[in-house]
């Protein structure tokens, strides 16, 4: 931990050398997820409710992804930007390391211009949590913690498939981003809006309904089991497959020889 506060602070510092440049770049971050909160405002001019969900539980989703997303990016980038070290051959340095590559590739990049949407998104907590209606006792805070926490490690366990990917097709898949910016950009409602189907693949297959939409039934007094208020840590059992994808691709990995 002590080795990764180091690249935390390196990475900050050089970042801001340039302040200006760091701060138009922070303010479209923040301009980019206030476009979505608009939309959900439009939204809400029209309808009372949308799903049987009010204006404030929507904006918990909303709020509880972009945090989710904003911290896995800011984190994260180095296995976003993954098919830049295969091509320039960078990655073949992380191999002859004495350290565990995936580490060495977490700390290779850290984006802190992503706290331009978290700065929104908690913006928006200190807006609807007291007009929510919720009765914030211990389990409900626990199960926003929650919510947040395994949603970003969720997400970054997308991150982590999108740079195996790239061991086999040298460039990473535009697809993937269907699941990482298109479940932040569809998060912004409760998943059950989508229907049944997209409801089933988002619980079974790719786990982000198990961080937003069963939670969200908990917090909001809708379902009363324990259960529900702990999806969110059922849903990292699928950072395992994704750890194992990983480690498949670098057994398949040819050096560049460089």
């Amino acid at each position: 931990m002590g080795l990764y506060m180091k690249y935390f602070a390196i990475h900050l510092k050089s970042q801001m050398q340039y302040k200006t440049s760091f701060f138009f770049t922070t303010l479209g971050q923040f301009l980019v997820a206030f476009a979505t909160f608009l939309s959900i405002n439009f939204l809400f001019a029209r309808f009372d409710s949308v799903g049987g969900f009010t204006y404030e539980e929507v904006l918990i989703c909303f709020a509880v992804m972009v945090t989710s997303f904003s911290l896995s990016e800011l984190v994260g980038r180095g296995f976003d930007r993954f098919p830049l070290l295969l091509g320039d051959g960078s990655f073949d340095r992380a191999l002859v390391r004495p350290r565990n590559v995936i580490f060495q590739v977490l700390a290779s990049k850290m984006d802190f211009s992503r706290l331009g949407r978290f700065a929104q998104a908690l913006l928006i907590f200190i807006y609807v949590i007291p007009r929510s209606g919720i009765d914030w006792t211990f389990w409900q805070i626990l199960t926003l913690v929650l919510m947040i926490i395994c949603g970003a490690l969720l997400f970054f366990g997308l991150f982590v498939i999108y740079a195996a990917i790239s061991f086999f097709t040298l460039e990473g898949l535009e697809f993937m981003n269907v699941l990482t910016d298109g479940g932040r950009e569809h998060g912004r409602l409760p998943f059950s809006v989508y229907g049944e189907g997209v409801l089933k693949f988002l619980t079974y297959v790719v786990p982000l309904a198990l961080v937003q939409y069963y939670p969200l039934l908990f917090l909001l007094g809708r379902e009363d089991s324990f259960f529900y208020a702990f999806t969110p840590v059922i849903a990292l059992i699928f950072l395992v497959p994704c750890y194992i994808f990983f480690k498949f691709g670098m057994s398949k990995y040819k050096s560049t020889g460089s």
